[in-house]
Formats: C-alpha cells, structure tokens, sequence
C-alpha cells in the first residue's frame, strides 16, 4: 500500500505549468489543493524528479546513444538510424532521431524540481514531521538534480533556455542563454547543494540527522545524491569547460573523501559481474539510476544490454553495435589487461569485457545484469544500473587535469592507480606514448559502455586542436545536436544551431 502512495503520488507530479513548451498533457491522481500537505508529498515529489532524471537519460537508450555510439567507436550492423548518429548525419529522417533532438523531458526535469523548490516550504508549514534539516536536504537534491539536467543540456545542444522558475515555464518565448552562463549557474547551484548534502543518508551524518524519511541505510545506500556526487559532477562541468585546476580540485575532494562517502575502487571481477557493481544499487555507484529487479524495475529497453548483447549471451543473433576484433586490440594492447587481452595469435587471454571474439560479432559484455543477475540466455530482460560517474572516473578525470596543467607527477600517480588495479604495469612513456593520450586511453577502456566516449573524445581533441576532422567539427561547433523542428516551431525566440541550419 505505501509503495501504491508513492507511485500515485509520483504520477501527479506531470505538471501543467511548463505543458505549453513541453508539449506533456497533465494526469493527475492528486489534486493540486491536497498537495504539498504533508512529508509523505515531499518524498512522493522528490522522488518524482529522481525518476523524471531516470527517463530522460533511459528512454530510446538516449544515455548510450548520445555518449557511445555518437563516437563512431563501435560498428553497427543493421540499424540505419544508429549508423546516422556514428555519422554525424544528425538532420536524419528516423523517429529516434527527433526523440533524441527534443529536449523536453529534460525540461519536465527542470520544471518538477522548479515547482519543487517552490512549495516545498508548504509541507513544513502544514506538517510538524517535517524538519527543518530534512528541508534543506530535500532542497539540495532538488537543486543538484536541477542543475545537472542543464549540464546534460548543454553537452548535447549548447546555448540552452535558462528556466528557474515555474512561472517562466508558462511562456513558450524564452530565448537561448549562453552556454557559459548557464555552466556558471550550474557550478552555483552544484556548490550551493553540495553544502547542504550529506556523505551518506540514515548514518547520523551531520547534515542529515537520524533515518531519512524513516528508513535505514540500506535503503538509501546508491539511491540518492551525496556530497561526493555534487562534487564529481562539478569536477565534469569544470572540464567540459576546459577550467582544469578546478577540475583537478573538485575530483580531488571526491577522491580524498572516498571513505566518508564508502566509495572504493573496483575489482575487475565486481566490474564485470552480473551480480556485481551494475547490479541493483551500491554505495560505489557514486551517481546512477538502479533498476531493481526485487522491485519490478527491470524492462526489456533502457539499457545498454540491449544494444550491445547478442549471441552467446543472449538468444538474439546480431548486436545493434559491436566493436570489431581490429578496434579491440588498438585500445586493449597490452598483454595482462584484466579487462580484455589476446596472445600473439590473436587469441583472447582474459575476455570479461568481450564474448565470441573469433566470431562474426564480438559481444561487448562488460554489463550484463540479465533479470536478477542469471546468465540464461534465453531472457532478455535487463536491470543494470544506469552509471553517470564512480570513482575510478574521478581518479582519471583529476588525472587528465593534472596532465594538462603541467603536474605530470601527480598525474601519472593517478593513473597508475587504475592501471595497476586492472593488472598492467605503471606507465612509461615510450611504451604508452604521450601522458595525455594514455589518460584517453585508460578511460576509454575502463569507462567503455558507461556514456562518456564521445564527451572523452570532445575534450582530447579541445586539448589537442590539431587538424583532424574532430577538431574541425568542434571548432564549427558541429559536435552539438540540432534542436528538433517542433521545438523550434514552438518557441519563435530559438534559432537552430548555426552549424545545423
């Protein structure tokens, strides 16, 4: 009955303020004038712009399809739309394609927590339960998600409409703000919410007093945002703006806050497990959206299992994407990965992250959360969680940002870090060239599968302003998308992305 509470409660929470630049038709279950009466409304409308967050990044895989195949780093077999996008033939005429250019469900996201920031002061009037401190976290999550759905705009379109309140959400003209403006909103608010969040929920911490919402740890453990997840969020918005000394400060707040906010670095075989670190929610998923299967939130789409799995892991017979034999040993080329190597026949040695290697389509299979982590081939039915950042991403980001700004001892003790828990030797520079492009490397190779390829790449080639066709396009800003046609039309004060017109 209180789980029926919650999701009624989260279902009213499609708002009608922002429905005319949204384009989302109200449902109700809660009438406007009993809400926002009581703690049980609080949860039920936070929980809401959680799940709200979880949408935008699942539906149509727009997490993988954005972050992964947008590189071109895999090969695609069959799906002409998936092949657009490894293009960059953004104006394609597929369904997936407008889905993926609309930014509205990451407005509903902006709009819910808005109208959450707003009234939440009405619960504390109304319901004596509700405490100041449990306020102020509640506000911090909100404001934390708020603004990382701006940063998630803005590495995909650029200028995006800066809206910070419900009331602006009623006007369909609202203009474009520039990019960096809204960034220095975000690093703001990120700053703001960080104060105010604690290490760990239901732990007695001092920001967050007694059970949070009367519920223990266990219950919170990977569910919601931290401290350690406002901080490595900002350490990214650093980067993408190429700020590095920031960005190698706040990725080191997280890191040297590891054991306060119980993060640890991963083993290879945690890694890779269906039972392992994917697997329904875990205090060392430092920002991810689980998918629990105890709790009926497993599905068939909105993972990266179903581009990527095919036969023998599953009873499919052709992946969406795949990475060809030739790519997988250019980036796994050194002998004592954990994570992948093959002999000097071409042979795999240790192969956690890829199945049917010799075959016509080698699986990537590094997450395979099948129903409740059984390796049945004969069901297709994911719960994997949904990573943003963890740890390991931390120690290579503040790495790549120490390399940058000339710390190369710092740097490379970081590395080292990663590369020696996945069994290869420290780095040499004759052996793994240039510190920076070995960082890349690590990353790419560590985070495969996780959504930050294709921002990896944008920032390697910012750094490298060389002559390639990635750097071009950066420099004519094409590595933005197109913004779809219906948004446009809607709003008479946008203007396409200069390079899409």
């Amino acid at each position: 009955m209180k789980r029926l509470l919650i999701i009624l409660i989260v279902l009213s929470q499609v708002f009608v303020s922002c429905k005319k630049m949204l384009d989302v038709n109200s449902t109700r279950l809660v009438s406007e004038e009993n809400m926002w009466l009581s703690m049980e409304d609080s949860r039920g409308a936070l929980m809401g712009i959680y799940g709200l967050t979880k949408s935008a990044l699942n539906d149509h895989n727009a997490h993988w399809l954005y972050g992964d195949v947008r590189s071109d780093e895999f090969s695609i077999p069959i799906r002409q739309d998936l092949k657009a996008i490894a293009n960059n033939d953004l104006n394609a005429s597929f369904g997936v394609m407008n889905d993926l250019k609309s930014w509205r469900r990451w407005y509903a996201v902006v709009n819910a927590a808005n109208i959450f920031l707003e009234r939440i002061p009405e619960v504390k009037e109304k319901d004596e339960r509700y405490t100041t401190n449990n306020m102020t976290v509640d506000i911090a999550q909100a404001r934390f998600l708020r603004a990382f759905a701006y940063f998630y705009m803005v590495r995909i379109w650029g200028n995006v409409p800066l809206i910070v309140s419900s009331k602006e959400g009623a006007f369909t003209d609202q203009p474009r703000e520039d990019q960096g403006k809204v960034l220095a909103w975000v690093e703001q608010e990120m700053l703001l919410a960080a104060n105010d969040l604690p290490f760990l929920y239901s732990l007695n911490d001092e920001q967050q007093q007694g059970n949070y919402y009367n519920e223990s740890k266990d219950r919170w453990k990977g569910a919601l945002v931290r401290k350690t997840t406002a901080y490595a969020i900002l350490a990214h918005v650093a980067a993408w703006q190429s700020n590095y000394p920031d960005a190698a400060a706040y990725a080191k707040f997280v890191i040297d806050n590891q054991q306060k906010g119980s993060l640890g670095l991963l083993t290879t075989a945690n890694m890779t497990d269906p039972n392992g670190f994917f697997y329904d929610k875990n205090p060392n998923q430092l920002f991810g959206f689980g998918h629990i299967y105890d709790h009926v939130e497993g599905s068939f789409t909105g993972h990266i299992e179903e581009l990527t799995l095919a036969s023998p892991v599953v009873n499919k017979s052709i992946p969406d994407i795949y990475m060809p034999k030739e790519k997988i040993l250019s980036i796994f080329n050194e002998g004592t990965d954990e994570r992948f190597s093959a002999d000097t026949l071409g042979n795999p040695v240790t192969d956690v992250y890829f199945k049917n290697f010799n075959g016509q389509y080698p699986i990537f299979s590094k997450v395979k959360c099948i129903m409740g982590g059984v390796t049945d081939p004969t069901f297709r039915f994911y719960s994997s969680a949904t990573i943003i950042t963890r740890l390991e991403d931390m120690y290579l980001l503040r790495a790549e940002a120490l390399a940058v700004i000339g710390e190369q001892a710092g740097s490379i003790e970081l590395l080292n870090t990663i590369r020696e828990r996945r069994g290869l030797v420290d780095y040499s520079a004759a052996k793994n060239g240039e510190l920076i492009d070995a960082i890349f490397q690590e990353r790419a190779r560590e985070l495969m599968g996780e959504g930050h390829l294709w921002y990896d790449m944008v920032r390697h080639y910012k750094i490298l302003n060389d002559d390639s066709e990635l750097s071009k396009l950066i420099r004519q800003n094409g590595h933005y998308w197109p913004i779809a046609t219906d948004v446009l039309t809607q709003n008479k004060m946008l203007t396409q992305n200069e390079y899409w017109k």
